[in-house]
C-alpha cells in the first residue's frame, strides 16, 4: 500500500473497470440510469484492442457509493466524478461514449471541459430529458417505495419487445433508491440544448428507432446542432443499444474513434502496381468478390496503413513468411512489390538470407530462384 502525500486527501470516486493496453488512447464509457458496467458487457472487450476503456458506475449504482451525491444533484456534479476519476488514473485527455444519462454527462464534458474530450459518442440520449416534473415525480416515487416497481416497468422502456437483459434489471432493483434518485435530479434540471452549439469535440450521435425514453428526434436535435456531428439510427434497436445491439454499436463506436480505414485499393495499387491490380480485378468473379473486397479493406486498408512499420519492413516480413510457407507465386508478386517500395537486390538477397536459417536451406533455394528470375526480368525490362 502507497500512502497518501501529506495534506492531500484521497478523494471517492466511482467504481469503474479498466480495459486495454495502458498506452492505448483513453475511452471512458458511461451508464444509463439504473445499469452498472455491465451494459457495456458485449462491447468494451471490442472497443478494448483499439483503446484503454474505463467504464464507471453510477453513484449507488453496480460497486459505487451511494453517497457521491446527494438530492439536488445535477449532470454537472456527475462530470465532475467523471474528471476526478480520470485525474486518479493519469488520464488528461479522453475519448467518451455514453447512454442517456451517461450520454448526457458526455455532453456537459465535451461543451463545459473542451480541453479534455477529445472525441464524443452520444448513445440514446438527449440535450434535455423532456421536463423536470415527470422526473421530480420518479425521484420522489424512488425514495418512498424504492426502485421494485420503477424496475418492474424498465424492460418496456429499455428494450424492443421480446428481448430483454435480466442482469441489467437485476442491477436497477439493486441500485440505492435514494443515489437513483438523486440521478433523477439531475436529470430534472438538465438542459444542454443552448450549449451544443460550443462542443468542437467530433461528435457521434446513435439513436434506436424503437426507443420510447430518446426517440430519435432527440438524438437529430443534437445532431443538428453540434457542429460537424454525425447521426446513425439503428433498426431492431431500443433505449440500451449496447446491450441490444452491441455489434452495431461497437463498429459505430470503432468507426468514429478510430476512423474509416484507409482506401485500401490505393494502398494495394501504390505497393503491387496498377498493373497487378488490375489484372485481379479483371479475373474477380461473383465467387471470389468478397474475398477480394476483404483483401483490399483488411489486408491493405488496415494493415499496410499501420504506420507503425514503414512499407519496407512490412515488405521484408512479407517475404520471409511467403518463403516460409513456400507460396512461391506470391513471393515472386513481393519481390516485385518490394523493388517498387525501395528495396535493392541486395536488401531482397539478404532477407532470403536470413531465411535460410530460420526456414531452411530448401526454401531459401526455391525462393532465390524466384527472387532471381524477378530480378532479371526487371533488369531486361
Amino acid at each position: 500500500m502507497t500512502d497518501e502525500p501529506r495534506g492531500r486527501r484521497k478523494l471517492p470516486l466511482p467504481h469503474h473497470t479498466v480495459e486495454g493496453a495502458a498506452t492505448a488512447p483513453p475511452l471512458l464509457l458511461g451508464p444509463s440510469l439504473g445499469t452498472s458496467t455491465a451494459l457495456w458487457d458485449a462491447v468494451a472487450p471490442e472497443l478494448s484492442t483499439t483503446h484503454r476503456v474505463v467504464r464507471w458506475d453510477l453513484p449507488g449504482h453496480g460497486r459505487s457509493p451511494a453517497d457521491l451525491i446527494g438530492p439536488g444533484a445535477t449532470v454537472a456534479d456527475l462530470a465532475g466524478l467523471v474528471l476526478a476519476l480520470a485525474d486518479s488514473l493519469g488520464i488528461d485527455r479522453f475519448a467518451y461514449a455514453g447512454v442517456s444519462l451517461g450520454g448526457a454527462v458526455g455532453l456537459q464534458l465535451a461543451a463545459r471541459h473542451p480541453d479534455r474530450v477529445t472525441g464524443l459518442a452520444v448513445i440514446c440520449s438527449s440535450a434535455h430529458f423532456g421536463g423536470a416534473a415527470p422526473w421530480r415525480e420518479r425521484a420522489a416515487l424512488a425514495r418512498r417505495e424504492g426502485l421494485a416497481g420503477i424496475a418492474e416497468s424498465a424492460p418496456e422502456r429499455w428494450f424492443t419487445p421480446g428481448f430483454t437483459v435480466p442482469a441489467l434489471v437485476a442491477d436497477l432493483r439493486a441500485a440505492d433508491p435514494g443515489a437513483y434518485a438523486a440521478c433523477c435530479d439531475a436529470l430534472a434540471a438538465y438542459d444542454m440544448r443552448d450549449a451544443l452549439a460550443s462542443i468542437v469535440a467530433p461528435t457521434l450521435v446513435v439513436a434506436g428507432r424503437a426507443d420510447p425514453a430518446t426517440p430519435p428526434a432527440h438524438a437529430r436535435e443534437i445532431a443538428d446542432a453540434v457542429p460537424g456531428a454525425s447521426l446513425t439510427e439503428l433498426a431492431n434497436a431500443s433505449h440500451l443499444a449496447p446491450a441490444e445491439r452491441p455489434d452495431a454499436v461497437a463498429a459505430a463506436l470503432r468507426a468514429h474513434f478510430t476512423g474509416p480505414p484507409a482506401n485500401g485499393t490505393a494502398v494495394r495499387r501504390a505497393v503491387l502496381g496498377d498493373a497487378h491490380v488490375d489484372r485481379a480485378q479483371a479475373r474477380t468473379t461473383p465467387f471470389t468478390a468478397r474475398f477480394q473486397d476483404f483483401i483490399s479493406r483488411y489486408a491493405w486498408g488496415e494493415i499496410w496503413t499501420d504506420p507503425t512499420l514503414a512499407r519496407r519492413e512490412r515488405s521484408m516480413i512479407t517475404m520471409t513468411a511467403l518463403v516460409a510457407h513456400g507460396h512461391l507465386d506470391e513471393l515472386a508478386m513481393h519481390v516485385r512489390a518490394a523493388r517498387g517500395i525501395g528495396l535493392t537486390p541486395e536488401e531482397i538477397g539478404a532477407v532470403l538470407l536470413q531465411t535460410a536459417v530460420y526456414c531452411g536451406v530448401p526454401a531459401a533455394n526455391a525462393a532465390f530462384a524466384v527472387a532471381e528470375r524477378v530480378l532479371a526480368e526487371e533488369a531486361g525490362a
